[in-house]
C-alpha cells in the first residue's frame, strides 16, 4: 500500500455560499469528515470483526484451529480511541506471530468495502450544527482524509454539500483509516491559501478534528483547534496535544465559536 502524498490530492470541489453583511470578519471553519460529521464507529468494529473471522478461516484451511477472543465494541473503540495499534488489538484477540500480519491485510482490505461504509452514520446534531454555522455567516471548509469523492456523496446524499464552500480529500481510500498527520497538514494549507481572504485574520479561522492529525495541522499552520470527543481519539489523549479547545460534538463547537465571534465583534 502506498502512502498519500502531496502530489496524490484532488483539487478541492466547491459550491457556492451565501454571502452575509456582518461585519465580524468572516470566520472560516475548517472541519475534518470522519469523527466530527460522520460516525465510523460501527464500520471500524464489523471490519475487527470480519478480519478476526477471515484469519480463523485462513488457517482453519490450512490445519490449524485458531483460539481467539473476540473484543467487544466497547473495549474494541475504547482502545481506538486510545490509539492503541491494531498490532496489539490483534495480540489482545488471541493472534500471535504471522497470524497477526494475516488479521492486518484482511483490515486493510474490508474496511473500505462498500457494505461497510454504509454503516457509516451522521453523528447526532450534525445536520443543526452545520446548518447554524452557515446561517451565521460562518465559512465551511471540509478537510479530510477520507476519499473526496466519497465524502462529497455522502454530503450530498444527506443535503449537506450545498453548506460547504471547499471540499478538500485525498484520492487514496486507506489514508483515512492511517490518519497520516502530514498529509492532513498539507490539505489544510491548501484549503487555507484557496479559501481565504487576502487579509486573513487569525482569530477567524479555526480547525475542528477529532484526532491528533487536525490538532497538529492547525497548530503547524497557525491556526486555533477545536478538538471533539465523539470520534476516534478519546479526550485524555486530545489533552496530550494541547488543542485551544475541547467539545463534545460538532453542535457543542458550533455555539462555541459563534460566542467567540461575537467577542470578536464586540
Amino acid at each position: 500500500m502506498t502512502r498519500t502524498t502531496a502530489s496524490d490530492l484532488q483539487p478541492p470541489q466547491r459550491s457556492r455560499c451565501r454571502q452575509t453583511s456582518l461585519d465580524a470578519p468572516r470566520m472560516t471553519v475548517f472541519c475534518d469528515f470522519d469523527g466530527p460529521i460522520v460516525d465510523v464507529s460501527d464500520r471500524y468494529y464489523s471490519t475487527y470483526q470480519l478480519a478476526l473471522a477471515d484469519t480463523q478461516a485462513y488457517y482453519q484451511k490450512l490445519g490449524v484451529n485458531l483460539l481467539t477472543q473476540k473484543l467487544s465494541k466497547q473495549q474494541f473503540w475504547q482502545m481506538k480511541q486510545e490509539r492503541v495499534p491494531d498490532v496489539e488489538i490483534a495480540m489482545r484477540s488471541g493472534l500471535q506471530t504471522e497470524q497477526i500480519e494475516v488479521f492486518l491485510n484482511q483490515v486493510s482490505e474490508t474496511v473500505n468495502q462498500p457494505f461497510l461504509l454504509q454503516k457509516d452514520k451522521l453523528q447526532p446534531g450534525v445536520n443543526w450544527a452545520l446548518a447554524l454555522l452557515h446561517s451565521q455567516g460562518v465559512r465551511l471548509v471540509l478537510v479530510t482524509l477520507r476519499y473526496q469523492q466519497e465524502a462529497t456523496d455522502i454530503l450530498r446524499y444527506y443535503g449537506l454539500a450545498r453548506l460547504f464552500s471547499g471540499i478538500y480529500g485525498t484520492q487514496d481510500r486507506h489514508t483515512a483509516y492511517h490518519n497520516y498527520a502530514e498529509v492532513k497538514t498539507e490539505l489544510l494549507k491548501k484549503a487555507i491559501a484557496e479559501q481565504s481572504y487576502p487579509s486573513f485574520p487569525s482569530e477567524s479561522a479555526w480547525m475542528v478534528g477529532d484526532t491528533e492529525a487536525d490538532i497538529l495541522a492547525g497548530q503547524a499552520l497557525e491556526i486555533p483547534t477545536v478538538a471533539l470527543t465523539c470520534g476516534i481519539r478519546s479526550c485524555s489523549r486530545l489533552k496530550k496535544f494541547q488543542p485551544t479547545q475541547i467539545h463534545n460534538d460538532l453542535l457543542s463547537a458550533a455555539h462555541y465559536l459563534l460566542g467567540i465571534r461575537q467577542l470578536v465583534r464586540a
